[in-house]
């Protein structure tokens, strides 16, 4: 397992991601604060998160909800969490505790139990649609034709906002090969807002080995974990 940077390390990768990001903006005709870098901690120390805030970052992705709860009371209160790993239902309870976005909703059955567990709480929740754009039977996620259904039926949540769409293409050493399925989310997404009336302003698209390339293709969100912690 690669051990976590150091302080100079990260303000070093920190200062460079941004840069990347803003160059992929440029190239993209865009402007890089339509861009929000995601900083993934997972197996990160909470003591190189404060580090992390300390920097100005605002908001951290988590994947496992146990982690999750060990972690989050050692950081600091003011930041934002997001779940970008995969949630199971008889964890959502926790979630909804614990997290103030949800990047990987792939069920209406998901959906139902984040309300449920949102209004017991008195909390709203921010989610995007998981959607498995390339079709893999090994990856969670909506069916591209799921999505309409799902989104008509968010109008019964009100404590749920769709903000968007989420997808992970598979994996390649070639960060090219991630286009055609970032461009796919962003053509979907584009579909869905015909389709449902909804903003749905936000893309979740974009990890370390490929962020660029999202943001070219329109990511709002890019979730940045090795790049930025591992050495």
């Amino acid at each position: 397992m690669d051990s976590p940077v150091t302080v100079g390390q990260f303000e070093a990768r920190l200062e460079g991601i941004r840069k990347r990001i803003a160059d992929a903006c440029g190239r993209a005709g865009r402007s890089p604060g339509e861009v929000a870098l995601l900083p993934v901690t997972k197996r990160v120390p909470p003591e190189l998160v404060n580090v992390a805030a300390g920097c100005g970052l605002d908001a951290f992705g988590e994947s496992r909800v146990q982690e999750a709860l060990q972690k989050i009371p050692l950081c600091p209160g003011h930041v934002q969490w997001h779940m970008i790993g995969h949630l199971q239902s008889n964890k959502v309870r926790q979630a909804v505790e614990l997290f103030s976005v949800v990047h990987s909703v792939d069920s209406l059955k998901l959906l139902k139990v984040m309300e449920d567990a949102c209004g017991q709480s008195g909390r709203t929740m921010r989610v995007f649609l998981e959607i498995n754009v390339s079709g893999e039977g090994s990856k969670y996620g909506l069916k591209q034709d799921e999505a309409p259904a799902v989104l008509a039926a968010c109008e019964a949540f009100p404590r749920v906002e769709v903000a968007g769409l989420m997808t992970i293409p598979p994996v390649s050493g070639d960060p090219e090969t991630a286009r055609p399925h970032f461009r796919r989310l962003r053509e979907i997404r584009d579909s869905l807002r015909g389709i449902s009336g909804m903003s749905l302003s936000e893309l979740s698209m974009g990890m370390s080995h490929d962020f660029e390339i999202a943001v070219e293709e329109g990511s709002t969100v890019v979730r940045i974990g090795s790049a930025l912690f591992r050495d």
